[in-house]
């Protein structure tokens, strides 16, 4: 089961981390459809967090038709994010575990590591897509210049 993990030190509202945790585990094939998120009682007693934030995230994955709250039963996945290649046992991911480990120990920390992937994913770096000119266009949370995230950009 899907456990959620909050950093109040982030500037990221509870909330945000719940729904990305989430996404990262549907990109990843953690939680397939069907699967049953935890309990709005449990996750409040794994973060000590206030139960209208996690009703809220799980609201919010509703409406993003990720999730189906079922009154008395409990909130269940409804849609998969998983891509090819991006499974938790992938090959490529694989490949991105034995590079982060070099990068850790050329000394690069987490946020040098996201910012050199960021910049290769947005063309600074190299060619994205085969087109070096085209920038990126995703719908995950973004780094800020005020070094804070955004919330999810909603279509």
């Amino acid at each position: 089961m899907l456990e959620y993990r909050i950093d109040r030190g982030s500037g990221v509202p509870a909330y945000v981390q719940i729904v990305e945790q989430t996404e990262r585990a549907l990109r990843m094939g953690t939680l397939k459809i069907g699967d049953k998120l935890p309990t709005a009682k449990e996750v409040v007693a794994a973060t000590a967090i206030n139960p209208n934030t996690v009703l809220r995230a799980y609201r919010d994955m509703e409406q993003a038709g990720l999730v189906e709250l079922r009154r008395g039963l409990g909130t269940f996945v409804t849609r998969s994010l998983a891509r090819p290649g991006a499974e938790a046992d992938s090959p490529l991911r694989a490949e991105l575990a034995d590079w982060t480990a070099r990068a850790r120990s050329a000394g690069l920390e987490r946020a040098d590591i996201f910012a050199l992937v960021t910049a290769v994913l947005d063309g600074e770096g190299g060619e994205q897509d085969g087109n070096p000119s085209k920038p990126s266009n995703t719908s995950t949370p973004r780094e800020t210049g005020s070094g804070k995230r955004r919330t999810h950009d909603r279509a």
